[in-house]
């Protein structure tokens, strides 16, 4: 008696396809994890960026103010801000436009050389300084 040879089984490979689904969604988190990193970053140092602009454009307003008004370079001093309408008007604009924001000046009349330095502390607890010098005269000097 002849037997007919049985049809070869084949063994399904299942779960397969669920160890593939979940790797695909642990790629996709790590991908979209990145890009809210990237995201942060990129954000921190926009602001970063705009308040040193920031400080800059004030730094040269200041500067601008003095050129203007040569005639009382000796009162553009830390100390002489109090007095100096103009000069206490800046210090309050430093205040009130950059995080925990001050403004210092020292100028000396005899060689027309002016310091501005800005300070400020970013919400994270980081302190930066924006230091800028020129030399004033007046006309004709």
């Amino acid at each position: 008696m002849l037997t007919k040879p049985l049809p070869p089984t084949h063994r399904t490979a299942s779960g397969f396809v669920i160890i593939d689904v979940l790797m695909a969604i642990l790629l996709f988190s790590l991908g979209i994890l990145g890009l809210v990193g990237l995201q942060t970053a990129m954000t921190r140092n926009q602001v970063d960026a705009k308040v040193r602009a920031d400080a800059s454009y004030l730094a040269s307003e200041l500067i601008a103010q003095i050129w203007a008004n040569t005639s009382q370079l000796s009162s553009y001093t830390t100390s002489g801000c109090a007095t100096l309408n103009l000069c206490k008007e800046w210090q309050d604009k430093v205040a009130s436009t950059l995080p925990s924001g001050t403004g210092s000046v020292s100028a000396t009349a005899s060689t027309g050389d002016v310091t501005v330095t800005i300070t400020w502390t970013n919400p994270g607890g980081e302190q930066h300084k924006y230091i800028t010098q020129t030399t004033v005269t007046a006309a004709g000097s």
